[in-house]
C-alpha cells in the first residue's frame, strides 16, 4: 500500500488492524508516515500525548520500578532491563546512570512522547516512547511491574498534553552527514589526537578540524585505527562470549546513547541478525549493515581506549564497544587481544 498523501489517523488504524502481526515500524513505512504518527492515531484511544522533555518523562519512569529499556537505530536494537533513578538534567546532554540503566539523553531531539497502552495475548503493555521532530522512536520505556500501575496512572494525569490530538506535525528526516575529512590537516589531526587524555576529546577535535568521526578514521591511519572488515562484527561478538570478559556496548542515536555493561552470554543468529539474548540484556543486530568497521585507540589519563566501531552504508555509527576499565573489573587487556585478532580489511589491488 503506497500512501500519497498523509492517511487519516481512522485509515492509518484501520491499515493496522487488517496487518494486525505486522511491526509498528513496519506498518508506518508502507503508510509511508512515521512510526509517531502511527501511535498518535491512537491518542485517546490506546495512547496519550505527554510532555516529551527528559525531565518530565524520566521523573515518570522513576516510579514504575522494574522496567525494561529500549534504544534503537535503523540497524541495532539495545534493550536493557532495571530501575530509572540517579537522573542528571542538563540543557545540551542529559544522563541516568546506574549499573543497568545507562543513557546518554540529548533533550533537542524530545520532540514526540507518548504513554501507550496495547492489548496483547499476554495482557495490557503500557510503556512511554519518545520520538523525534522526524517521528522517528529515540528511546522507549516499557513497564514490567503492574503493582505499580497506580504510579503509571499518576504520571499520566501529571504530564499528558491539554491537547489530545491525533495527528502531530513531523518535520522531514535530517540525512546522516557522510564521511568528512580534511587531507590538509592529517598532520593536525594526529599530533592532537596522540595528546588527548580523555575520550570526550575526541568530537571537539575533529569538529575544530572541520571533520567528524568516519573521516578522521579514513585519515588518521596506524597507529590509531584499523580498518576491519565487516565479519570481524560477528568474529567480535563470540569472541567476547567466549572469554566471558566484560565490556561497554553503546548503542543510539540522535536522541538517545544506551550502554550496556557486562558479558554477553548467549548469542542466537537468526537470517541477517545476531541476537545478544540474555535475561536482563536483549541485542539485535545486523550484520549486513555493518559495511565499514574500525578498531580504534585513544589516549585516556586512565591507559589506551581501545574500541570497535561499525558504520552503516550510509556512515551512521550503528554501536562502539570498549573493555570494561572501571576498578577491580578491567577487561582491558582480554579485550585488546580480542581486538589484535580481528579480521584485518583486505584491499583488492587495483587492476
Amino acid at each position: 500500500m503506497v500512501m500519497h498523501t498523509v492517511p487519516t489517523p481512522q485509515e492509518i488504524r484501520t491499515f493496522h488492524a487488517d496487518n494486525a502481526k505486522m511491526r509498528e515500524r513496519d506498518v508506518a513505512t508502507k503508510l509511508g508516515i512515521s512510526e509517531a504518527q502511527l501511535i498518535a492515531a491512537y491518542v485517546g484511544i490506546t495512547a496519550t500525548q505527554i510532555i516529551s522533555h527528559p525531565d518530565q518523562v524520566m521523573h515518570a519512569a522513576t516510579t514504575l520500578g522494574e522496567v525494561m529499556a529500549l534504544t534503537r537505530n535503523a540497524s541495532c536494537v539495545h534493550e536493557k532491563v532495571g530501575i530509572y533513578e540517579n537522573y542528571h538534567t542538563g540543557q545540551h546532554a542529559a544522563m541516568v546512570l546506574t549499573e543497568d540503566i545507562d543513557l546518554r539523553i540529548f533533550p533537542s531531539h524530545w520532540r514526540h512522547a507518548f504513554m501507550v497502552e496495547k492489548e496483547t495475548d499476554d495482557g495490557v503493555r503500557r510503556s512511554l516512547q519518545v520520538f523525534d521532530g522526524a517521528g522517528d522512536a529515540v528511546h522507549k520505556i516499557f513497564m514490567r511491574d503492574d503493582a505499580k500501575l497506580d504510579q503509571w496512572n499518576d504520571a499520566k494525569s501529571q504530564i499528558a498534553l491539554p491537547d489530545q490530538t491525533q495527528t502531530i506535525d513531523v518535520s522531514p528526516h535530517t540525512p546522516t552527514e557522510p564521511a568528512k575529512a580534511n587531507d590538509a590537516k592529517v598532520d593536525i589531526l594526529r599530533k592532537e589526537w596522540s595528546a588527548m587524555t580523555d575520550t570526550h576529546q575526541f568530537m571537539r577535535l575533529t569538529s575544530k578540524l572541520k571533520m567528524n568521526r568516519l573521516g578522521a578514521y579514513r585519515i588518521a591511519g596506524a597507529p590509531f585505527v584499523r580498518a576491519l572488515a565487516p565479519s570481524a562484527v560477528d568474529q567480535m561478538l563470540r569472541a567476547v562470549q567466549s572469554s566471558g570478559i566484560e565490556i561497554m556496548l553503546f548503542v543510539g542515536n540522535r536522541g538517545c546513547i544506551q550502554i550496556h555493561t557486562g558479558p554477553l552470554e548467549t548469542l542466537k543468529p537468526m537470517g541477517p541478525w545476531q541476537n545478544v539474548l540474555d535475561q536482563r540484556f536483549n541485542l539485535h543486530l545486523r550484520l549486513d549493515h555493518a559495511t565499514e568497521v574500525w578498531a580504534v585507540e585513544k589516549p585516556t589519563q586512565r591507559g589506551p581506549a581501545v574500541s570497535v566501531e561499525a558504520f552503516d552504508a550510509d556512515g551512521m555509527l550503528i554501536f562502539q564497544i570498549f573493555g570494561l576499565s572501571k576498578e577491580g573489573r578491567d577487561s582491558r587487556p582480554e579485550w585488546r587481544d580480542i581486538v589484535e585478532n580481528l579480521d584485518g580489511l583486505v584491499l583488492e589491488a587495483a587492476q
